[in-house]
């Protein structure tokens, strides 16, 4: 049966706290109970009167028994993890996957919405951070404009497959380019060296995406010309939106720390160009869940940090 995108009903409301507020916290410990032990008609009674129009007492019994529970088991945890549109975003861990749910309450802490994102399967080792000493794969001083670990720094969090993932590029004086800002000969990451972070393994290499006019995107090829790199104990580094035709490594070879292996590009969905930066726990980004990324020793902001995960707005650069 597909399980893809549940979403009852949403109407947001405005909530302007970052922090996640006690009736949340309330009403997710119900529901948890009320959804581990099948009552799903206590479910349907915690919704609002337009969810309760929306969808049928029958046809809630339904959702939650057939289309989630089968297939994903009991709630073990939900963790909240920020804030959508006025909405709690919680992280919760079922017993065979895990995924996103957005929940929106009304003024009477009613469920005016609620949204379950694609589940990810438990079956690969979920990995919370590297263990392969890294470096940063770029010579130079790079802006970290996307990292970190709340949605604040980093609007990747929202997505669980690329939760921590960085958005990397070059300032200077305050801004990305110089020139016609329609070129991307005038941004100064693009064409820049792609290193390799850490000894490791090429297993993915995708090429012959064309690099956008910046400004515009290509949201058919996501990640645009990609290379993905395997550690000896099954970590995943994607690096996304290359220069098209400047990668330099097949799959299947061995590269080594510090290796060139492409340089920075503006492909895929990208409107400038940028290095897209991830750890994942599989091949594959859509089956992914996401790792933090820590670098060995850099330079953030001129100083020296050790074992560190960049965060949004820090200039970082590798020591030598």
């Amino acid at each position: 049966m597909k399980y893809l995108s549940y979403i009852l009903l949403w109407v947001c409301m405005p909530v302007f706290a970052q922090d996640e507020q006690p009736n949340y916290v309330r009403l997710t410990q119900v529901f948890t109970e009320y959804y581990n032990g099948g009552n799903y008609d206590g479910i349907y009674e915690l919704y609002d009167i337009g969810m309760k129009k929306a969808f049928t007492q029958m046809e809630t019994r339904n959702f939650y028994g057939e289309n989630v529970n089968r297939l994903t088991g009991g709630i073990k945890s939900m963790q909240f993890v920020g804030l959508r549109d006025g909405a709690h975003v919680y992280r919760v861990e079922f017993d065979r996957s895990m995924a996103d749910m957005v929940i929106s309450l009304n003024a009477q802490n009613q469920i005016s919405g609620l949204f379950i994102s694609p589940p990810k399967p438990l079956g690969t080792a979920v990995i919370e951070r590297n263990i392969t000493p890294m470096i940063l794969p770029f010579e130079d001083e790079w802006f970290v404009y996307w990292g970190g670990l709340t949605e604040a720094q980093n609007y990747h969090v929202r997505e669980m497959s690329q939760q921590y993932a960085y958005d990397l590029l070059i300032v200077s004086d305050g801004a990305s380019f110089k020139g016609d800002p329609k070129n991307n000969e005038s941004y100064y990451a693009f064409g820049k060296d792609i290193l390799a972070p850490c000894n490791a393994r090429i297993v993915q290499v995708i090429d012959g995406v064309p690099d956008n006019i910046p400004g515009e995107t290509n949201t058919q090829d996501l990640t645009g010309n990609t290379l993905v790199l395997q550690t000896d104990i099954g970590e995943y580094i994607l690096f996304a939106h290359l220069q098209e035709g400047s990668i330099l490594v097949e799959e299947g070879q061995e590269v080594v720390q510090g290796e060139v292996m492409a340089k920075c590009g503006n492909s895929g969905n990208s409107t400038e160009p940028h290095l897209h930066l991830s750890l994942q726990n599989t091949l594959e980004m859509r089956d992914a869940i996401g790792g933090k990324l820590y670098f060995e020793r850099l330079l953030v902001n001129d100083e020296l940090k050790v074992d560190y995960l960049p965060v949004k707005e820090e200039l970082i650069r590798n020591t030598n």
